[in-house]
């Protein structure tokens, strides 16, 4: 039997950074709206949930035409609201996708590798995307770093593909800053697990090396939970989310100068 695989979308209107984000206009088109049409135009999504607590939220998203289920208001973080969506859902997907309902500029053929490498083996527990950062695009992130940015997250893995470590610093630690064969990977934060490692991890407390990064899938990590990493390619687009309103006007910076991704 083949698998099926659902892409969830968590959305929460309460941010205290961003109070109704999911509703902030990008180019006279809300985010969240921006975030489902990429998501169902991956291939080997059988499904497309936006999960949220929020009656508004619902409503709007209903309008045109998402499938939302409602979840609990307390869910602690996005992986909360997809485990708890999983098994709203009973057996009805083998895969969940989480997309964060503020990457509007994640191109839907990172999605689809991600859901590619999980349905080619069944062995997988988690999969994650990252990008082999090269030229300027490389430049730019170890500027960034040494001048003590906390944004973008490196990871490292192994000759299959299982990442060993993820973090806010740069690993690995170069000797030659030069060298030709210098390799980072950026690591795009969007994950696929298999029903019960989601449900196992939702469960989990949360670890010391996670405390110290802040960063929920070191958690998978520090109870041997395996995570495959899949290369992707952006194809020239920009990589970016919103975290904050000033974010915005980036993003719409990009879809002006590289155009919409559909």
């Amino acid at each position: 039997m083949s698998e099926s695989a659902a892409v969830v979308i968590p959305a929460r209107m309460a941010s205290t950074r961003f109070p109704n984000k999911p509703l902030a206009l990008i180019k006279g088109k809300t985010m969240i709206e921006r975030v489902w049409r990429i998501a169902k135009a991956v291939p080997y999504a059988n499904e497309v949930i936006i999960a949220t607590d929020d009656e508004e939220l619902r409503k709007f998203a209903e309008n045109f035409g998402a499938n939302v289920l409602m979840t609990s208001p307390d869910c602690l973080t996005g992986t909360d609201r997809v485990a708890e969506t999983s098994r709203l859902l009973g057996q009805k997907h083998h895969i969940f996708f989480s997309f964060q309902g503020d990457a509007v500029l994640t191109p839907p053929w990172v999605i689809e590798a991600v859901l590619q490498a999980m349905l080619a083996d069944p062995s997988l527990q988690m999969a994650t995307p990252a990008v082999h950062l090269t030229g300027k695009a490389l430049t730019d992130f170890v500027a960034s770093k040494r001048g003590g940015s906390s944004s973008g997250t490196t990871v490292t893995f192994d000759r299959k593909g299982r990442a060993l470590y993820f973090s806010k610093a740069l690993i690995p630690y170069h000797r030659e800053e030069n060298h030709p064969d210098r390799m980072i990977y950026r690591h795009i934060g969007l994950y696929a697990y298999r029903a019960a490692t989601l449900q196992q991890l939702s469960l989990l407390p949360e670890g010391p090396f996670e405390k110290s990064e802040k960063l929920e899938q070191l958690r998978a990590l520090e109870n041997g939970i395996p995570i495959q990493v899949v290369p992707v390619d952006y194809r020239g687009r920009t990589h970016g989310s919103v975290d904050r309103p000033e974010d915005i006007s980036f993003v719409e910076s990009v879809i002006e100068r590289e155009g919409e991704l559909l």
